[in-house]
């Protein structure tokens, strides 16, 4: 007898359908399936509909997921491939983040239309992001820039850029190489002096946590570095109560059984900035993540977040 096919669910972006079809690229090869084993199902999730705000003003991160998740909830959905810097910190009862695809370059990726790079703007240029984090850290960088709000998929920004809306926008290096785009970018970051978002660059696989069948399909693809590097991330951000409201920056490396944190705390203004560096064993990821989001904290103090409101 056949079996149904598991019920793979995700956004409909260009970006969210690559992201799904490596996903079940991965399982048919680790298990021997035909792609008919598996149904990729698109949902439009809030996140997507609502593409004239900010997302801070409209709920943050939880707006890619609430509806994927109903489905995973109630079992019409088997899995759900989200990015990982997407994700709230926490999860719905009986959800989590059961698998990570080994993580792509974390780097930001600079756009210029005027200039190359970011360091070469001109005075008061514009540059277009969605993001708080990349918004902070480049009036960080250059104060003298006008920052301006550029929502959508990959392809809507960069239309704008080309329409003149703006002189440069940043997008993540990993979108952009499994869109297969690389050809737009006039600049990669460092991210030490511009660090990612926390989870950038990895694909994590959500599911239901009393799934035994589902767990047991996952687990040959599961990468564990990414895994420990997100536990430690993902601590890091939940310590500090971070969603799209927030500016945090953050990256998690392992160097054999060590991990290595930095992270960093703006406020939208880029003009005070907190950061931190730890290492410990990668067994202790989740409380080395932890322990960094409390101790910036406390050293930025409570009136720190009131500009984050």
């Amino acid at each position: 007898m056949q079996m149904k096919p598991y019920r793979i669910g995700t956004r409909g972006s260009p970006l969210a359908l690559a992201q799904a079809s490596e996903t079940r690229a991965r399982l048919m090869a680790a298990h021997e399936l035909p792609e008919e084993a598996f149904e990729i199902v698109v949902l439009s999730t809030k996140g997507d509909r609502v593409t004239d705000r900010p997302l801070s003003e409209i709920g943050g991160k939880g707006l890619f997921t609430e509806e994927i998740e109903e489905q995973l909830s109630d079992g019409r959905l088997d899995l759900a491939v989200h990015s990982s810097k997407d994700m709230p910190t926490v999860l719905p009862d009986g959800l989590g983040l059961v698998a990570f695809l080994e993580r792509e370059d974390v780097r930001d990726a600079f756009i210029g239309r005027t200039a190359q790079r970011l360091e070469d703007l001109p005075h008061n240029a514009v540059v277009g992001s969605s993001s708080l984090r990349r918004q902070a850290l480049i009036r960080r960088l250059r104060p003298d820039i006008s920052v301006i709000t550029f929502r959508g998929q990959v392809e809507t920004r960069l239309r704008k850029l080309g329409e003149g809306q703006a002189d440069a926008t940043l997008l993540a290096h990993a979108g952009l190489k499994r869109l297969g785009n690389t050809d737009v970018i006039t600049e990669l970051l460092d991210p030490e002096s511009f660090p990612p978002a926390l989870g950038q660059g990895a694909i994590c696989i959500e599911a239901r946590i009393n799934d035994e069948r589902t767990a047991e399909l996952l687990a040959p693809i599961n990468h564990p570095a990414t895994q420990a590097a997100l536990l430690c991330e993902r601590a890091f951000l939940g310590a500090l109560d971070g969603s799209c409201r927030t500016p945090i920056a953050g990256l998690a490396t392992l160097a054999g059984s060590q991990l290595s944190f930095y992270g960093m705390i703006l406020t939208p203004d880029g003009t005070v900035w907190h950061d931190i560096r730890t290492e410990g064993p990668v067994s202790d990821a989740s409380v080395l993540g932890a322990e960094a989001g409390a101790d910036v904290r406390g050293r930025a103090g409570s009136s720190f977040f009131d500009s984050w409101v």
